[in-house]
């Protein structure tokens, strides 16, 4: 019997010795695979990315969001006053007939269709709720070979840059950057730059703050640009191929398309991103350089601001009705869609708001784009923010809805409604809807005004602004909806979803 036992005891000892070697063996592998992949673009910058998440609480997230936002609105109204300043020079404008020949027709760019007879550019979108951060991430794939990047879709600016390094030899080259993944310039055949000897340099790129130092005349165009919040990026500009997903399946690729080489930039909106991808309205932002290839039209879903990163939806360029995977609960409604005001922002006509069916009164002024008021549709933004006499009568409507729960002090000045949300039910609040000067009608679900801010807690979801200014639609207030910009058209089509 004890020689049994000692057989037993020693089978089990020796697959211990197995187990551990296996094991110690696979550590010594990954590591040296690592090690191996350190000159390259792959997955282990991606894996530092992932590995370096903050947590953060709900309360703190929506701290930092406020901050951005409140200075990112602010920066939006000062640009509506000085819009006339601006555009007499010139230097912001657009194309002055987008409708003439700019765009191509729908499609008409491709021989590749797929069975509704045409196909669209698409990109992968998520909420960065898993990163701390209120922006929406699209995937970007740039260079030859393509080198790929999470960047942030931001509808109120109109470069796109990632974090780069350009012209970097031994081992400055392999020093590893902090949680971010580089595009290395000098691995992409497809990499030119922009001389700053050139007109482009010194005058077409002025409104993207480009710099007049030009030491020899084929150094590279270098920038400064400057965020609406007060973040910046400093770096150089170039022509490069974005590659991206096609609506059948197969893949497509846009030439000389203008992006930023960053080697430095600061500001937490870029704590958790690769770079930013420009969708403002001008000449040279991703969104028109994308859409005159797809009948001049580029489209999002965007998913609940909370949601995971496993769930995403798409950007897409060209027809979002190519994309099967996004539906609407009911048809699209449309809107006209007010480009060239304020470059680079995507302005609406707003006649009103209602509350349960009743209309609110608010000055009409508040709603006048083209005096000092108006409302701007904002990717950038994550919380709504309405000017001082349209904020006080919404306000004052949904608190009525809310009197009977017990209201919160959550120290955070922006907010200044909340409450203990013990036995909320969505069927307390009158439903909200932005009406339209055209006559359509926005009517957003209750959790994009009445949000949740920590557990058993939710706020309304709008800031105060002050008068005269321009009202902004933040993120939020958009989830759960498809957008879609048809820039050849002035027209803002819209319609509820889930996005996936």
């Amino acid at each position: 019997m004890s020689s049994i036992m000692n057989m037993k005891m020693c089978r089990q000892q020796q697959r211990g010795f197995f187990l551990y070697l296996f094991l110690f063996s696979m550590v010594i592998f990954l590591a040296k695979c690592s090690q191996g992949l350190g000159e390259s673009v792959g997955t282990k910058l991606e894996l530092i990315h992932r590995h370096h998440l903050q947590p953060m609480t709900k309360l703190e997230r929506l701290r930092q969001l406020l901050h951005s936002d409140t200075i990112r609105q602010r920066s939006i109204s000062e640009s509506l006053r000085l819009k006339k300043i601006r555009n007499t020079t010139g230097r912001r404008q657009v194309l002055e007939n987008p409708n003439a020949t700019y765009y191509h027709p729908d499609c008409s760019n491709s021989s590749r269709r797929d069975k509704s007879g045409c196909v669209s550019g698409k990109m992968t979108m998520n909420s960065g709720a898993d990163f701390g951060t209120g922006q929406y991430f699209v995937s970007f794939s740039v260079g030859s070979p393509a080198q790929r990047f999470v960047l942030i879709a931001d509808t109120g600016s109109d470069l796109t840059w990632m974090n780069c390094k350009y012209r970097c030899h031994g081992a400055q080259c392999r020093k590893k950057t902090r949680k971010r993944r580089v595009f290395r310039a000098d691995h992409s055949s497809s990499f030119d730059t922009v001389p700053c000897s050139s007109r482009m340099c010194k005058i077409e790129l002025a409104s993207l703050f480009s710099l007049t130092r030009c030491p020899s005349p084929h150094t590279p165009c270098a920038y400064d640009y400057r965020y609406l919040d007060g973040s910046a990026a400093l770096g150089i500009f170039a022509n490069e191929t974005v590659t991206f997903g096609l609506t059948n399946g197969t893949k497509g690729r846009i030439h000389n398309v203008l992006v930023g080489c960053s080697e430095s930039s600061t500001g937490q909106s870029f704590q958790e991103a690769d770079g930013v991808m420009g969708l403002g309205y001008s000449n040279y932002s991703f969104a028109l350089k994308a859409a005159e290839k797809f009948g001049g039209k580029f489209s999002y879903c965007l998913v609940d601001h909370l949601s995971p990163q496993n769930v995403s939806s798409y950007l897409i360029f060209g027809s979002h009705k190519t994309e099967y995977s996004i539906t609407t609960h009911y048809r699209m409604r449309q809107t006209e869609l007010v480009l060239g005001v304020v470059n680079p922002f995507y302005a609406v006509n707003i006649k009103g708001i209602s509350l349960g069916s009743i209309m609110l009164k608010i000055p009409a002024e508040v709603w006048n784009v083209n005096g000092g008021g108006g409302v701007i549709l904002d990717s950038g933004s994550s919380l709504t923010f309405l000017t001082q006499p349209a904020y006080q009568p919404v306000m004052a409507a949904l608190k009525l809805s809310l009197i009977n729960f017990t209201t919160l002090n959550l120290d955070i000045p922006q907010l200044e409604f909340c409450v203990n949300s013990t036995g909320f039910d969505e069927s307390l609040v009158p439903r909200l809807v932005f009406h339209f000067a055209d006559g359509a009608r926005f009517e957003p679900p209750v959790k994009s005004y009445v949000i949740d801010v920590a557990p058993g807690v939710k706020c309304l979801g709008f800031v105060r602004s002050t008068w005269p200014g321009a009202s902004v639609i933040g993120n939020i207030m958009q989830q759960n909806h498809i957008w879609e910009f048809d820039l050849a058209n002035n027209r803002l089509s819209f319609g509820s979803s889930s996005c996936t």
